[in-house]
């Protein structure tokens, strides 16, 4: 279920072997087994990347699988980009966990505990999906390392409320139902909500399980000081924040690379401007990116939003603000 990280898809152009100022990310990342993962020294800030090699959830979702190979071709694509992390920063791969056949919620529960020790090594997750279902292993060891009394607030930016039943079997589009079934000091708001995505149903269930959410044609850069006023109440809510991306609220011009292609999805410099202001809040626990399948996409469009937006999320946690 876990597999140790390798230097393998960290390669990339060298304008310099001595001076900082010029690396990429390849040349700034480090691996080490999250079996040795410590502490970081007083003052630097550190960041946890872990895989997650999951198709199940989609599969049993119906949806178009291949999103198990993001990991590797996100980090690939990221090793590319010049690193403008600060000299302390340090940027940790720790491996991935994989899901084995059919056994999404024994994956699931290996990931959750692989995230709750990155939490309690002071080290902040970084989770490359997978599908979905990433999010509730994610979720899983975000509330391992806080305790049942913390107040989380789960910001899912997503065409899809994935709280769809799940007696029968969980999935990709059940999570969310799970946890606010069963963990009442959970809260969800989710972002890019699309009424083409989701049945009547869905909403109704939405409403009865007191979600906040906002719908993508209430969303644009013009109105963007509003959503942002509406995610800083949200999280004033909570002692805590994680936040999880699904790729799939993006427009699938930009985006192709998808399960679940949205024609009216999110423009990626929106994406990008939620992702700045949720993650500079100091109440952010962790973030994961879901649902990119490279198989799927075309030109590598999708791997590469994917990574530029991993970097704006890395680069934008160091820089931490009290607003809410």
């Amino acid at each position: 279920m876990y597999s140790k990280p390798t230097l393998t898809y960290w390669n990339g152009r060298v304008d310099s072997e001595t001076d900082l100022e010029s690396f990429r990310y390849h040349q700034r990342v480090i691996v080490t087994p999250i079996t040795d993962l410590t502490i970081p020294a007083k003052g630097l800030n550190a960041f946890g990347m872990i895989g997650f090699k999951c198709d199940e959830g989609v599969k049993r979702n119906k949806g178009r699988i291949g999103a198990a190979e993001a990991p590797d071709f996100i980090r690939q694509s990221l090793a590319k980009l010049p690193c403008h992390l600060t000299r302390e920063t340090k940027l940790v791969d720790v491996g991935d966990v994989v899901c084995e056949v059919e056994e999404m919620e024994t994956a699931q529960d290996q990931l959750g505990t692989a995230v709750a020790k990155v939490l309690e090594s002071e080290v902040t997750p970084i989770i490359l999906g997978g599908g979905h279902e990433t999010f509730y292993g994610h979720y899983l060891g975000a509330r391992k390392f806080l305790g049942p009394k913390a107040k989380l607030g789960m910001i899912n930016i997503d065409a899809h409320f994935d709280m769809r039943p799940y007696e029968k079997e969980s999935s990709s589009g059940t999570m969310f139902k799970q946890i606010l079934d069963n963990d009442q000091n959970s809260r969800y708001l989710c972002v890019g909500i699309q009424k083409q995505g989701n049945t009547k149903a869905l909403f109704e269930t939405a409403e009865t399980n007191k979600v906040d959410y906002i719908l993508e044609e209430e969303l644009s850069l013009k109105v963007l000081d509003d959503t942002k006023h509406e995610i800083n109440e949200f999280i004033k809510e909570n002692d805590f924040i994680i936040l999880t991306l699904c790729t799939d609220v993006i427009d699938s011009a930009y985006a192709p690379g998808v399960s679940a292609p949205s024609p009216f999805g999110l423009d990626p410099k929106l994406v990008r401007s939620l992702l700045r202001h949720v993650v500079s809040n100091d109440k952010i626990l962790s973030f994961d990116i879901s649902e990119v399948n490279p198989s799927l996409d075309e030109n590598n469009k999708t791997v590469t939003l994917a990574a530029h937006l991993v970097n704006e999320v890395l680069l934008h946690f160091t820089k931490r603000t009290n607003d809410c």
